[in-house]
């Protein structure tokens, strides 16, 4: 148990570090992008990112997850996938390269079709170090992985930053993005030292195949559904529109990405240690909800409540168009936690097969309501995503609780306290700034009711209580030195 606490802390550590500096080196960053760059910029880029998704879904194709899980993995299983992700990284590439002018016809943009020949430079060069950052998850050493993706982030986002600056548009991104993976390459390379074998085990790929090739089909599906909704907006509304849908959208994902990627990043590798101790497991997979659930609802709430003059005020009223995406997508993405973490578990317990099973269920009903949502607009859409935000949660706590006793009701029973805290401490800041016409008296407001309306509602609930202790053991012992 203190084992499992102790690489638990030692990995949210290094992993907080890294996402809530990341999360906020891009917030300022993009606040000055967004400053300097028009909507339809964004939008121009956002039209490639599934292409981009896919074949990275290709390229990984489940095997991450399969070496992390597998624990008496050699160095032939990782040489083995280290030259499948080179040789299907290249394959894309080239194909990308050579669909580029039609994908360019389809969204009637010339412009995409030397964008996306560049982009897609990223696939190779990202293929050659997945093994490497498999290895440092595996053996927990995420402060490798926050000063990789530090150092990346920034170095590319002031050259971004740059490069807008003088007026180069639309590429200052596709550059930006370009040059992150580059310094991200050089950065895992140097550190990892890492030479595969030249060898590739036809035994060692079915082996890790058997358990990865569902996980693909699950992640396939579930990213085409998350980039379907770009290529519906850029294909029957405009580059603007979907400028404002991505500019929204970021903003809602920042605290559920940077909580939900410290518990989930830090969540597979732990819970793949307990695989075999179900009560143990269980008992870690629960306070992983909860403390995720405690942080994430209110950040989400925060700022939906907030949308408006968080956006007028950081990057002008050309992105007001944007306030009701953020309020919209904050209620689809909070849940994504809960989503996510139960389907680790079936991961973590080998269950690939039911991953699958699920996913084919749910996306076959979400792009469904995607496509029937298209006449109501991109509300519509937003709306659609929220509905089936809650029919996940119905699905992917099935076989928990077939299996395991914890259904959707427990896990109800878990989280949705902190969802009723959360909208009764942001509700205030929502009224006000719904009613009041100064932008910096309601930021000003939400500012300070919101947090203290939430600290006063949980400050005696047992996992606020868990996080607040060690918070204050930290400062002291920083305070000690």
């Amino acid at each position: 148990m203190a084992s499992i606490k102790d690489d638990t802390l030692k990995s949210v550590k290094w992993t907080s570090v890294e996402k809530f500096a990341l999360q906020g080196m891009h917030f300022v960053m993009g606040i000055i992008m967004a400053r300097l760059l028009s909507p339809s910029d964004y939008g121009t880029v956002g039209m490639l990112s599934i292409f981009l998704a896919i074949s990275s879904t290709f390229i990984d194709s489940g095997f991450g997850n399969a070496l992390t899980r597998k624990l008496d993995r050699t160095e032939v299983d990782y040489s083995t996938i280290f030259f499948f992700n080179v040789f299907v990284a290249i394959a894309f590439y080239l194909t990308l390269f050579l669909i580029a002018p039609w994908v360019a016809d389809f969204f009637k943009l010339p412009i995409l079709c030397p964008i996306l020949r560049v982009q897609a430079i990223s696939l190779i060069l990202n293929s050659f170090i997945q093994v490497q950052i498999t290895k440092l998850i595996v053996n927990l050493d995420f402060k490798a992985l926050a000063t990789r993706s530090l150092l990346a982030s920034g170095l590319s986002g002031v050259i971004g930053i740059f490069l807008a600056y003088k007026g180069f548009g639309v590429w200052a991104l596709v550059y930006q993005g370009l040059l992150s993976t580059i310094i991200t390459v050089f950065f895992i390379v140097f550190y990892c030292r890492w030479i595969p074998l030249f060898v590739f085990s036809k035994r060692s790929f079915i082996e890790l195949g058997s358990y990865g090739g569902k996980l693909l089909a699950s992640s396939l599906l579930h990213t085409i559904y998350m980039q379907l909704t770009t290529i519906i907006i850029g294909r029957y509304f405009s580059a603007k529109d979907l400028g404002y849908y991505k500019r929204g959208t970021s903003y809602a994902e920042l605290p559920v990405n940077t909580f939900n990627s410290i518990i989930g990043r830090v969540a597979f590798p732990i819970m793949a240690k307990l695989q075999n101790d179900d009560n143990h497991l269980l008992s870690v997979y629960r306070k992983y909800i909860c403390t995720a659930s405690l942080l994430i609802f209110w950040g989400c709430m925060f700022l939906a409540a907030n949308a408006k003059p968080l956006i007028i005020i950081l990057i002008t009223e050309k992105w007001a168009p944007a306030i009701i995406y953020l309020q919209l997508y904050a209620f689809c993405i909070m849940f994504r936690h809960i989503n996510s973490i139960n389907l680790t578990l079936l991961q973590v317990k080998g269950r690939s097969d039911l991953f699958l099973r699920l996913e084919i269920f749910k996306k076959t009903i979400s792009i469904a309501m995607l496509f029937a949502s298209i006449p109501f607009g991109v509300i519509g859409i937003c709306i659609s995503r929220i509905l089936y935000a809650q029919i996940a949660i119905i699905f992917n706590t099935y076989y928990t609780g077939k299996n395991y006793g914890i259904g959707y009701f427990t896990q109800i029973k878990d989280f949705s306290v902190y969802f009723i805290y959360s909208f009764l401490a942001c509700l205030p800041a929502y009224i006000f700034n719904y009613f009041d016409k100064s932008l910096y008296w309601g930021l000003g407001f939400g500012l300070i009711s919101c947090p203290v309306l939430y600290y006063l509602l949980i400050s005696k609930d047992t996992y606020f209580l868990g996080i607040k202790q060690i918070v204050i053991d930290k400062i002291n012992n920083l305070t000690s030195k």
